[in-house]
């Protein structure tokens, strides 16, 4: 069921309620979508493009650990915020039953995305910060590129699913 307010509709509490958690459902999404974005597109190939003369591999490594603790709790911060805006939406549109099947769809890719991030939180992410650490360099370079395989991975379905809430949604 597709929420619709027209200038003719009188604005209820519920459509109020509805309208902020839709805002904060697609902020959230932008925050963690665009920063997988900036970070694969724009990032990574700028530190690459540096002259090792400058930024050596190991300088890079330390600076994508310092990248990652600054952008993960923000994406923690939009699962939260992602799962609770969408769960209160589903409940203030009539609950599972009133819902399309583009909902569906959208929430079974934000859960795998939930749970490749955590996979890259726990494992990944973990050793890269402990071979930084400990100069053990190349596991944090294979950590990195398990992130990069990871993150292009959740990038491509947060595409996707940002395609199937404008396509499917019926507000086009």
């Amino acid at each position: 069921m597709a929420v619709q307010c027209y200038s003719n509709q009188k604005l209820t509490g519920t459509y109020i309620v509805i309208a902020l958690s839709l805002t904060v459902h697609v902020l959230a999404s932008v925050i963690w979508v665009g920063g997988m974005f900036f970070a694969y597109v724009l990032v990574r190939p700028a530190l690459g493009a540096i002259d090792q003369g400058t930024l050596n591999s190991e300088q890079r490594l330390v600076i994508w650990v310092s990248v990652f603790k600054r952008f993960f709790p923000w994406v923690w911060l939009c699962i939260v915020m992602l799962l609770a805006s969408g769960f209160l939406m589903i409940s203030l549109m009539g609950g599972f039953a009133s819902i399309g099947n583009h909902v569906y769809i959208m929430m079974g890719l934000g859960v795998l995305m939930m749970a490749i991030f955590k996979f890259i939180y726990v494992a990944p992410f973990k050793h890269l910060c402990r071979g930084v650490e400990e100069q053990k360099w190349e596991l944090a370079a294979y950590a990195l590129g398990t992130i990069r395989k990871l993150v292009a991975t959740n990038l491509i379905l947060g595409f996707l699913t940002i395609a199937i809430a404008i396509g499917l949604s019926g507000h086009i």
